[in-house]
């Protein structure tokens, strides 16, 4: 316009600065607003928020500062594990020398000496290792010690953590373990209970399901394929004959990891009983015997009922001597009696009567 109009160019540059600033601070308003009003309808952002700060706070403990990560690889990040909480190791596992020892020579080595697993094809290590038993047989344990021996960053992946509401967000998430895993090699991808995440696929299953499933399995055939890539998944599980036969295929090395015999029993109840005080009338091979059919975890459970029996015994006494449950010195160090036969035997009888499994013995001699 000409100053004859009344409005002279520094009003007329004025008016289009206010009119620019107008429409920024509008669209910004507007941009804050919705994606207010987005996290506001998110169920998910609460969590996904305390995911960020879990990963951030677990990549500063294992030293992870210059690898930039995405919105996806920080929510599978949440899943690592500290390093420093992986107190796990081969000598806590009784029992299982011949698998352990399979278990070095097939996982433990190939990310320790690389230099001599380059040399052939058929030496390189599977990126897929099953652990399959009953429950409460060490399978977790073995995986944790696997994790620590070989010095891997050890990601505990939970199927919970690749599941969102928004249609794709799932598949993201997906890729993103596979990304993430990569980023922070030697990496092990351990997956419990794999049966309920990677079942056999039919027709009934969800369509999102089924995507999941399918990326996952698109990017596990990636880590195959790639010799260099120092990459495994190791799943878990007491339900073998579910997993879908695709991923049975990528996971060729399996382990039985099945219940102790009577020998392996004795080695379990030794090491549970390493730091007890046991009297030396303990017979742990004829308890052993007894103890046919039980898990590890079983023979810790009979153990912890062997060993409360001395404080019921314990506190029994304090209640004659002063007619009050309540009276005792919390300050004062108290010194139990040691674990006796009579104890485990009794802790023995206790499981069974819980057990309520077909097969078990129902009397326990004393003698």
């Amino acid at each position: 316009m000409s100053p004859e109009n009344g409005i002279s160019r520094p009003e007329i540059i004025a008016k289009i600065i206010s009119t620019l600033l107008g429409l920024t601070l509008s669209f910004g308003v507007s941009y804050f607003a919705l994606k207010w009003l987005g996290d506001k309808m998110d169920p998910t952002h609460k969590e996904k928020k305390e995911q960020k700060k879990q990963a951030e706070k677990v990549l500063h403990m294992i030293g992870v500062r210059d690898i930039k990560l995405s919105d996806y690889e920080l929510c599978i990040a949440s899943n690592l594990v500290d390093p420093l909480s992986m107190v796990t190791s081969w000598d806590d596992i009784g029992g299982l020398d011949d698998i352990i020892q399979e278990i070095k020579e097939t996982v433990i080595w190939p990310f320790q000496r690389q230099d001599l697993f380059r040399s052939s094809q058929l030496l390189q290590p599977p990126k897929g290792v099953l652990l399959y038993g009953p429950p409460g047989c060490g399978k977790t344990m073995i995986a944790r010690a696997m994790a620590k021996a070989a010095d891997a960053r050890f990601i505990n992946l939970q199927v919970s953590s690749l599941v969102d509401k928004w249609y794709g967000e799932s598949q993201k998430r997906a890729e993103a373990v596979f990304s993430l895993a990569i980023k922070l090699q030697p990496t092990i991808i351990f997956i419990d209970e794999i049966d309920s995440f990677l079942r056999s696929r039919n027709s009934s299953d969800h369509e999102a399901t089924l995507m999941i499933k399918t990326q996952f399995m698109s990017f596990w055939d990636g880590l195959i394929t790639d010799n260099k890539c120092r990459v495994m998944i190791i799943g878990a599980t007491n339900r073998p004959h579910d997993v879908d036969d695709a991923i049975l295929r990528r996971m060729p090395s399996m382990f039985n990891i099945g219940l102790p015999n009577a020998v392996q029993r004795a080695r379990i109840l030794k090491l549970i009983l390493e730091e007890e005080n046991v009297s030396g009338d303990v017979e742990l091979d004829k308890i052993a015997v007894q103890c046919d059919g039980l898990s590890g975890s079983d023979l810790r459970e009979l153990c912890r009922q062997a060993a409360i029996l001395r404080v019921r015994e314990h506190i029994n006494n304090e209640m004659d001597e002063n007619g009050d449950e309540s009276f005792h010195d919390a300050t004062q160090e108290v010194e139990l009696r040691s674990i006796s036969m009579l104890d485990m035997t009794h802790g023995l009888k206790k499981l069974l009567e819980t057990k309520l499994k077909p097969g078990f013995p129902q009397q326990i001699s004393l003698d």
